[in-house]
Protein backbone atom coordinates (compact mmCIF):
# COMPACT_ATOMS: atom_id res chain seq x y z
CA UNK A 1 0.00 0.00 0.00
CA UNK A 2 1.47 3.46 -0.78
CA UNK A 3 1.64 5.76 2.00
CA UNK A 4 1.72 9.12 2.02
CA UNK A 5 3.15 11.57 4.52
CA UNK A 6 2.83 14.59 6.03
CA UNK A 7 5.68 15.84 8.84
CA UNK A 8 4.13 19.05 11.33
CA UNK A 9 6.47 20.96 13.46
CA UNK A 10 4.98 23.27 16.13
CA UNK A 11 7.93 26.34 16.02
CA UNK A 12 10.79 25.70 18.62
CA UNK A 13 10.15 27.64 22.29
CA UNK A 14 9.98 31.39 21.98
CA UNK A 15 11.15 34.15 24.22
CA UNK A 16 7.50 34.78 25.13
CA UNK A 17 7.07 31.06 25.40
CA UNK A 18 9.83 31.53 28.08
CA UNK A 19 8.10 34.37 29.22
CA UNK A 20 5.00 32.20 30.04
CA UNK A 21 3.06 35.69 27.38
CA UNK A 22 0.21 35.35 25.40
CA UNK A 23 1.83 35.69 22.01
CA UNK A 24 -0.51 35.71 19.06
CA UNK A 25 0.23 37.30 16.02
CA UNK A 26 3.49 39.14 18.13
CA UNK A 27 6.58 38.55 15.72
CA UNK A 28 9.04 37.34 18.98
CA UNK A 29 12.51 35.53 18.12
CA UNK A 30 12.95 31.82 19.33
CA UNK A 31 14.87 31.55 22.12
CA UNK A 32 18.28 30.30 22.56
CA UNK A 33 16.46 26.92 23.66
CA UNK A 34 14.14 27.18 20.72
CA UNK A 35 16.84 27.24 18.31
CA UNK A 36 18.49 24.11 19.38
CA UNK A 37 14.94 22.03 19.60
CA UNK A 38 14.81 23.12 15.80
CA UNK A 39 18.12 22.15 15.27
CA UNK A 40 17.45 18.51 16.97
CA UNK A 41 14.10 18.46 15.02
CA UNK A 42 16.05 18.91 11.68
CA UNK A 43 18.61 16.00 12.90
CA UNK A 44 16.09 13.81 13.53
CA UNK A 45 14.18 13.74 10.68
CA UNK A 46 17.42 13.49 8.92
CA UNK A 47 18.42 10.67 10.54
CA UNK A 48 14.82 9.20 10.37
CA UNK A 49 15.32 9.99 6.27
CA UNK A 50 12.87 12.39 6.21
CA UNK A 51 12.51 14.29 2.75
CA UNK A 52 10.79 16.77 1.58
CA UNK A 53 9.32 18.86 -1.65
CA UNK A 54 7.55 21.64 -0.44
CA UNK A 55 7.32 23.33 2.55
CA UNK A 56 4.74 25.82 4.63
CA UNK A 57 5.03 28.07 6.93
CA UNK A 58 3.49 31.33 9.05
CA UNK A 59 4.48 35.22 8.37
CA UNK A 60 5.99 35.17 11.89
CA UNK A 61 9.59 34.73 12.45
CA UNK A 62 9.51 31.84 15.03
CA UNK A 63 8.09 29.64 12.96
CA UNK A 64 9.91 30.71 9.47
CA UNK A 65 13.58 30.66 11.46
CA UNK A 66 12.16 27.07 12.86
CA UNK A 67 12.02 26.31 9.52
CA UNK A 68 15.24 27.87 7.60
CA UNK A 69 17.02 25.39 10.63
CA UNK A 70 14.92 22.43 9.79
CA UNK A 71 15.38 23.02 6.04
CA UNK A 72 19.33 23.43 6.87
CA UNK A 73 20.00 20.88 8.57
CA UNK A 74 18.09 18.44 5.73
CA UNK A 75 19.94 20.46 3.61
CA UNK A 76 16.89 20.96 1.47
CA UNK A 77 17.00 24.94 1.86
CA UNK A 78 16.23 24.86 -1.92
CA UNK A 79 13.08 23.46 -1.57
CA UNK A 80 10.00 25.97 -2.38
CA UNK A 81 8.55 27.47 0.66
CA UNK A 82 4.62 29.21 0.64
CA UNK A 83 4.61 31.76 3.90
CA UNK A 84 0.66 32.13 4.46
CA UNK A 85 -0.49 34.36 7.42
CA UNK A 86 -3.36 31.27 7.01
CA UNK A 87 -0.81 29.65 9.23
CA UNK A 88 -0.61 32.29 11.63
CA UNK A 89 -1.13 31.91 15.23
CA UNK A 90 -4.24 32.65 16.91
CA UNK A 91 -4.81 36.13 17.32
CA UNK A 92 -5.11 36.02 21.02
CA UNK A 93 -6.64 40.10 20.98
CA UNK A 94 -5.47 42.59 23.82
CA UNK A 95 -4.47 39.74 25.64
CA UNK A 96 -0.80 39.69 23.26
CA UNK A 97 2.21 40.40 25.57
CA UNK A 98 0.55 39.79 29.12
CA UNK A 99 1.80 37.37 31.70
CA UNK A 100 -0.33 34.37 31.28
CA UNK A 101 0.27 34.23 35.35
CA UNK A 102 -0.76 37.69 35.84
CA UNK A 103 -3.75 37.50 33.39
CA UNK A 104 -5.21 34.31 35.67
CA UNK A 105 -5.07 36.21 39.19
CA UNK A 106 -6.84 39.33 37.33
CA UNK A 107 -9.84 37.56 35.74
CA UNK A 108 -9.36 33.86 37.27
CA UNK A 109 -8.57 30.20 36.29
CA UNK A 110 -12.11 29.86 34.76
CA UNK A 111 -12.01 32.68 32.27
CA UNK A 112 -8.43 32.44 31.25
CA UNK A 113 -9.13 28.27 30.41
CA UNK A 114 -12.08 29.56 28.26
CA UNK A 115 -9.57 32.20 26.41
CA UNK A 116 -7.27 29.76 26.26
CA UNK A 117 -8.59 26.06 25.55
CA UNK A 118 -12.09 26.27 24.44
CA UNK A 119 -13.27 26.28 20.97
CA UNK A 120 -15.31 28.96 20.69
CA UNK A 121 -14.65 31.64 23.49
CA UNK A 122 -12.65 34.68 21.92
CA UNK A 123 -10.57 37.10 24.08
CA UNK A 124 -10.97 40.52 23.97
CA UNK A 125 -10.27 42.68 20.64
CA UNK A 126 -7.23 44.72 20.17
CA UNK A 127 -7.97 48.42 19.11
CA UNK A 128 -7.36 48.67 15.58
CA UNK A 129 -4.59 51.32 15.87
CA UNK A 130 -2.62 48.97 18.60
CA UNK A 131 1.03 47.79 17.65
CA UNK A 132 0.46 44.04 17.78
CA UNK A 133 -2.43 43.83 15.62
CA UNK A 134 -0.62 43.18 12.29
CA UNK A 135 -0.72 46.38 10.33
CA UNK A 136 2.72 46.22 9.10
CA UNK A 137 4.24 45.73 5.07
CA UNK A 138 3.39 42.12 5.37
CA UNK A 139 -0.25 41.90 5.88
CA UNK A 140 -1.02 45.29 3.39
CA UNK A 141 -2.14 43.00 0.50
CA UNK A 142 -5.04 41.62 2.46
CA UNK A 143 -7.96 43.42 3.35
CA UNK A 144 -8.48 45.34 6.69
CA UNK A 145 -11.77 43.72 7.42
CA UNK A 146 -10.00 40.43 7.30
CA UNK A 147 -7.40 41.29 9.77
CA UNK A 148 -9.09 39.57 12.90
CA UNK A 149 -8.53 41.80 16.37
CA UNK A 150 -9.41 38.53 18.49
CA UNK A 151 -9.72 35.11 17.34
CA UNK A 152 -11.16 31.87 18.58
CA UNK A 153 -10.03 28.36 18.01
CA UNK A 154 -13.13 27.66 15.88
CA UNK A 155 -12.16 30.97 13.70
CA UNK A 156 -8.16 30.11 13.35
CA UNK A 157 -10.17 26.53 12.15
CA UNK A 158 -11.73 28.11 9.27
CA UNK A 159 -8.70 29.73 8.21
CA UNK A 160 -6.31 26.71 8.02
CA UNK A 161 -8.69 24.39 7.28
CA UNK A 162 -9.29 26.60 4.09
CA UNK A 163 -5.75 26.91 3.06
CA UNK A 164 -5.35 23.18 3.58
CA UNK A 165 -7.88 22.00 1.00
CA UNK A 166 -7.28 24.73 -1.67
CA UNK A 167 -3.04 25.02 -1.58
CA UNK A 168 -2.09 22.04 0.72
CA UNK A 169 -3.80 19.38 -0.42
CA UNK A 170 -3.73 19.25 -3.95
CA UNK A 171 -0.36 18.25 -3.38
CA UNK A 172 -0.27 16.03 -0.93
CA UNK A 173 -2.98 13.97 -3.70
CA UNK A 174 -0.31 14.58 -5.90
CA UNK A 175 2.48 12.23 -3.83
CA UNK A 176 4.36 15.51 -2.96
CA UNK A 177 6.27 15.23 0.51
CA UNK A 178 4.87 18.10 2.32
CA UNK A 179 6.38 20.14 5.93
CA UNK A 180 4.40 22.30 7.97
CA UNK A 181 5.81 24.24 10.53
CA UNK A 182 3.73 26.71 12.14
CA UNK A 183 2.25 27.24 15.74
CA UNK A 184 0.18 25.56 18.59
CA UNK A 185 -3.26 26.66 17.97
CA UNK A 186 -3.33 27.02 13.59
CA UNK A 187 -1.95 23.08 14.21
CA UNK A 188 -3.93 22.38 16.31
CA UNK A 189 -6.83 23.88 14.05
CA UNK A 190 -5.38 21.16 11.00
CA UNK A 191 -4.97 18.30 13.87
CA UNK A 192 -9.09 19.04 15.11
CA UNK A 193 -9.99 18.18 11.41
CA UNK A 194 -7.22 15.64 10.01
CA UNK A 195 -8.37 13.66 13.02
CA UNK A 196 -12.05 14.36 13.19
CA UNK A 197 -11.59 15.36 16.79
CA UNK A 198 -14.98 17.18 18.33
CA UNK A 199 -15.08 20.48 19.74
CA UNK A 200 -14.81 19.75 23.35
CA UNK A 201 -11.70 16.95 23.15
CA UNK A 202 -9.80 19.17 21.06
CA UNK A 203 -9.49 21.33 24.62
CA UNK A 204 -7.22 18.57 25.50
CA UNK A 205 -4.86 18.56 22.39
CA UNK A 206 -1.91 19.92 23.01
CA UNK A 207 1.40 20.24 20.30
CA UNK A 208 4.73 20.28 22.09
CA UNK A 209 7.52 23.43 20.65
CA UNK A 210 10.15 21.68 18.06
CA UNK A 211 8.49 17.85 17.86
CA UNK A 212 8.05 16.70 14.61
CA UNK A 213 4.32 15.07 14.25
CA UNK A 214 3.82 12.45 11.38
CA UNK A 215 0.09 11.88 9.70
CA UNK A 216 0.14 8.55 7.74
CA UNK A 217 -2.33 8.88 4.91
CA UNK A 218 -3.76 6.36 2.41
CA UNK A 219 -3.90 7.02 -1.12
CA UNK A 220 -7.71 8.70 -0.54
CA UNK A 221 -6.09 10.30 2.35
CA UNK A 222 -7.61 8.76 5.01
CA UNK A 223 -5.50 8.88 8.04
CA UNK A 224 -4.04 5.69 8.67
CA UNK A 225 -2.20 6.77 11.86
CA UNK A 226 -0.06 9.47 13.71
CA UNK A 227 2.61 9.91 15.91
CA UNK A 228 5.55 11.71 17.17
CA UNK A 229 9.26 11.15 16.55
Amino acid sequence: MLVKKLVLVRHGESEWNQKNKFTGWYDVKLSKNGINEAIKAGKLLKDKKFNFDYSYTSFLKRAINTLNIILDELELSWIPCKKTWFLNERHYGSLQGLNKTDTEKKYGSEQLYLWRRSYKSFPPKIKENFSFSGFDNRYLKIKKNDLPKSESLEKTFERVVLYWNKKILPNLKNGKKILIVAHGNSLRALIKYLSKINDSDIADVNVPTGKPLIYEFDKQIHVIKKYFL
